[in-house]
């Protein structure tokens, strides 16, 4: 593994401590993923328009996830920072689908560790998502595009404040 691969993954570890990673949801409030969820729709480009700080994407000004089928029924992602001095950081892993709406997400530079990625809304159309972890400890909202509509906004702030999240620590990054 490259130094900037492990440079990019160690936060990663790190943002899964409790003592380093804060949790942006209330953990009385039930939190639920999508029951009805396609992830072939749900492969291909999103852009983060939203998101609760987590360390491995500070200093980040625009964010791309893309997911892709893989030949081995895994689902490759590839994660894209973007910074405002031009650099770029990116990190390569797989995810496998463990219920309806949840993706256990891996990244080989981060050995032992298995994030709950839970796709909480998507929009009819799959061009808005809105994702979280049962922990709390991470959130966004994805856009097909770089940005948002007024609307489809409004509607995953609805879906993080009905998952117990707190609207007042989310990073709006997209109007």
């Amino acid at each position: 593994m490259s130094p900037r691969a492990l440079l990019f993954a160690l936060p990663l570890v790190l943002a899964g401590c409790a003592i380093v990673a804060p949790s942006y949801r209330d953990a009385s409030v039930p939190i639920a993923s999508r029951a009805v969820f396609d992830p072939s729709r749900y492969l291909g480009l999103w852009h983060e328009v939203a998101r609760y700080p987590v360390v491995f994407e500070n200093g980040c000004t625009d964010v791309t996830a893309e997911y892709t089928q893989r030949d081995d029924g895994l689902i490759g992602v590839h994660n894209i920072c973007r910074k405002a001095d031009g650099t770029t950081r990116d990190i390569t892993g797989t995810a496998e689908v463990a219920g309806p709406g949840r993706l256990k997400v891996r990244f080989p530079s981060v050995p032992f560790v298995a994030a709950d990625y839970w796709v909480l809304w998507v929009a009819e159309d799959y061009g808005t998502a809105v994702v979280g972890a049962p922990n709390g400890r991470s959130g966004w909202i994805l856009n097909r595009t770089p940005t948002i509509t007024p609307d489809r906004l409004a509607a995953a702030r609805e879906v993080l404040d009905f998952n117990g999240y707190d609207l007042s620590k989310l990073e709006v990054l997209s109007p």
